[in-house]
């Protein structure tokens, strides 16, 4: 799935709507200036559903190496393309196109490798029990990692039974033993070794009252507003944390990777960025 070493100015891009504050243009510009890439170029778009067709359409595979999609294209994408990986079928989730050389579009999902990359990086390379906060395509790419990970059960906490069906279903596709539980109990979620929270900002903030006094790993998706409320207060009781950025910076490394055909990325480098953006929204700037 990784390009050739590649010379000669390409182009890539963030596909998605909304897309005005993604951080992946700061990260992906970050990594070509680190490697020298000054001929590169990395956009943003706002793309739905019914405009992907007609804007992949226009690309030209000489011109372009890859594209980033957020939502709602990670599953619009998959019948455009030409092919997808094992990882990215095994979610029905594309969150990287690779334009190969021979014309061929590729799709591959780098959100599950960037998971278990953030979490490995924190020390976290097997737990025995998990937790998952919410359902969706992130707690589906949530459960995939920890079917790498996790040697025992994982319990989902949802709304809906329609949700729970659906997070069982997944467990059952990508083997991973999978309960599921109400979002009303979703406080016994925090006593698990690891917890990933997958949920829209604001959505954890009366958990953070419920963190235990010895909390294990923290992994909440989210990297704008933070930190959440529910990572200050496991943080505050000593309790590791991953957040959104060490995710987003990952799995964006690996996509640079396959896009550039040059390894490693500069992973310190995009962080920083990423880091410096964060800093700047915050102070009121457009990153």
């Amino acid at each position: 799935m990784t390009a050739e070493h590649r010379t000669g100015g390409r182009r890539a891009a963030v596909l998605g709507s909304p897309i005005a504050h993604s951080l992946s243009p700061v990260l992906h510009r970050a990594a070509y200036d680190a490697l020298g890439l000054t001929d590169w170029t990395y956009d943003r778009f706002e793309v739905d559903e019914a405009a992907l067709p007609g804007f992949m359409t226009r690309l030209d595979a000489r011109e372009w190496a890859g594209l980033s999609l957020t939502m709602p294209l990670k599953r619009a994408v998959i019948p455009l393309l030409d092919e997808i990986s094992e990882t990215a079928a095994s979610v029905e989730a594309v969150n990287t196109v690779i334009f190969t050389d021979d014309g061929r579009r590729t799709g591959d999902n780098t959100d599950i490798p960037g998971m278990l990359a953030a979490l490995r990086e924190r020390g976290v390379e097997k737990v025995e029990r998990a937790a998952v906060l919410g359902a969706g395509a992130t707690a589906s790419s949530a459960l995939a990692a920890l079917s790498r990970i996790c040697t025992g059960p994982v319990t989902a906490y949802v709304r809906s039974e329609a949700r729970a069906a659906e997070m069982r279903q997944w467990g059952e596709r990508l083997a991973v033993d999978v309960t599921t539980a109400d979002w009303a109990d979703a406080a016994r979620a925090l006593t698990a070794p690891l917890v990933i929270a997958t949920t829209p900002a604001g959505t954890t903030d009366a958990l953070a009252a419920s963190v235990p006094a010895r909390p294990g790993v923290l992994f909440d998706v989210l990297y704008e507003p933070w930190p959440t409320a529910l990572a200050e207060a496991w943080s505050a009781r000593g309790g590791g944390v991953v957040g959104g950025l060490d995710l987003l910076v990952h799995q964006a490394v690996l996509q640079v990777e396959r896009m550039t055909g040059r390894t490693p990325a500069p992973l310190e480098a995009m962080r920083a960025a990423g880091e410096r953006a964060l800093v700047a929204r915050g102070a009121g700037s457009e990153a």
